[in-house]
């Protein structure tokens, strides 16, 4: 008899606690006087984003693992972008499938967003801008890229931003917006090898034959520059003052063309100079005319 009602008192207590335990899933939190949620559909939806991330995180291992690197980290880029979305998706799917009222959540922060969404709209465009980057291919991590008239070596493509290292070894931050905005020049798209040019006028009646070959001696000598294709030189105009050349040759790298092309200006005023080759000034005649 004694253990019968043993048994009796530990069904009630079991029953009792089981109770406690369903009432406290049950007990609501009214966000507003439309949006109610229970202690167990917050658990619901901890579950539903525990286990998206999970999935996503073995479909980001089966999708990279055959991937060489450099694609790997476009990829990861990408996969960041779009992991958000996800979840918020799953997330409004599972507060609708546990009966919260997803309508009364977006009426209830319709003014919230439109707000967020003005002051974040160049954030977005900035983002959209990074997706473009990534599936066009039009800029890469190591490219010599110019944009809005400053030149820098990409080292990092980011969500928001592009990280670029200038000559000097200034960090350049630049919005990804401006890729769609601006004419972007991409150095290095066909390679490491670019054509560069240094400009210089003599002075009319100089021997032209001559000055070809003092610039082609002084580009050729220089180490930077490129034997094939070899340089050339360009008899560019016949201009108020001077005629005008360009001597063009090939640098293997563009990213510090500035010292080379400094150099080859400073091999032309010597040679110039040892030759009697005149540099001309702007040179203007005057008529005075008396009344």
């Amino acid at each position: 008899m004694t253990q019968d009602l043993s048994k009796i008192e530990e069904t009630i207590t079991e029953s009792s606690a089981w109770e406690n335990i369903k009432a406290f899933l049950g007990m609501h939190l009214d966000i507003d006087k439309d949006i109610s949620i229970s202690i167990f559909d917050l658990l619901v939806v901890i579950t539903a984003i525990f286990i998206t991330t999970i999935v996503l995180r073995i479909i980001l291992r089966l999708i990279t693992k055959k991937l060489p690197e450099g694609d790997k980290g476009k990829f990861n880029v990408v996969y960041g972008y779009f992991r958000w979305l996800i979840y918020i998706i799953i997330l409004l799917i599972t507060l609708h499938s546990v009966g919260v009222n997803v309508t009364a959540i977006f009426a209830a922060s319709a003014a919230l967003l439109i707000g967020v969404g003005l002051a974040l709209q160049t954030l977005f465009q900035d983002i959209i801008s990074g997706v473009f980057i990534l599936i066009d291919q039009s800029v890469h991590v190591g490219d010599i890229i110019e944009l809005e008239g400053k030149v820098g070596r990409v080292e990092e493509i980011k969500l928001r931003t592009t990280r670029a290292v200038t000559i000097d070894n200034k960090v350049l931050v630049i919005p990804n917006h401006l890729y769609l905005t601006n004419s972007l020049y991409n150095w290095t798209q066909n390679g490491t090898l670019t054509r560069e040019s240094v400009s210089v006028g003599v002075a009319y009646g100089s021997d032209v034959e001559l000055v070809r070959k003092l610039l082609l001696q002084a580009a050729s000598t220089h180490e930077a520059v490129i034997s094939i294709p070899e340089p050339t030189v360009v008899f560019t105009d016949f201009g108020d003052s001077s005629l005008n050349f360009r001597i063009v040759f090939t640098l293997a790298d563009s990213f510090k063309a500035q010292f080379p092309k400094s150099d080859i200006r400073f091999e032309i005023d010597k040679l110039f100079r040892e030759n009697n080759i005149t540099i001309p000034f702007p040179q203007r005649d005057i008529h005075i005319i008396q009344k």
